[in-house]
């Protein structure tokens, strides 16, 4: 478990800071690769390419804040001496895969508010988006689990 320099037990946040930077590296990478390098969509295609754009532009502020938070979040943990590495890695790989099952799922399939690609067929885009969002959470899962029974290192 981890503890700060004064012994109090901090025992979510190695967890919590892994999560959010897992959170906003995907979303920063799915943002710049596939909606600005490659244009395969828009954050919201359901309307005009400017709407899309700004859309786009709100996602990656969004992206951008959190992986910025996650960071200071993880300087706070190497400043207290309480880094986990293994226990942030595996939420870094939680929140990475739960933001790609929940757009893959969710964003695409549910809302709609926009598919991976138009005018292919989308079943092999879909099962490599969502098999590799589950990879990413089975072994972040397994990762973290492994904490609870290790000494924080």
């Amino acid at each position: 478990m981890s503890r700060t320099p004064d012994g109090r037990a901090q025992p979510g946040r190695n967890l919590g800071a892994g999560l959010l930077l897992g959170l906003g590296v995907v979303a920063f990478f799915d943002e710049t690769v596939f909606h600005q390098l490659l244009h395969w969509h828009h954050f919201y295609d359901r309307s005009t390419t400017d709407v899309g754009l700004v859309s786009d532009g709100l996602f990656h502020a969004f992206s951008w804040f959190a992986t910025v938070a996650a960071l200071f979040l993880l300087a706070q943990l190497r400043r207290d001496r309480a880094l986990h590495v293994r226990r942030f890695v595996g939420g870094l790989l939680v929140g990475a895969g739960a933001f790609q099952l929940y757009d893959g799922l969710v964003q695409h399939k549910l809302l709609g508010l926009h598919q991976i690609r138009y005018d292919v067929a989308l079943l092999p885009y879909d099962l490599v988006w969502n098999i590799t969002a589950g990879v990413l959470l089975v072994v972040g899962a397994a990762l973290v689990l492994t904490t609870r029974t290790r000494p924080a290192r």
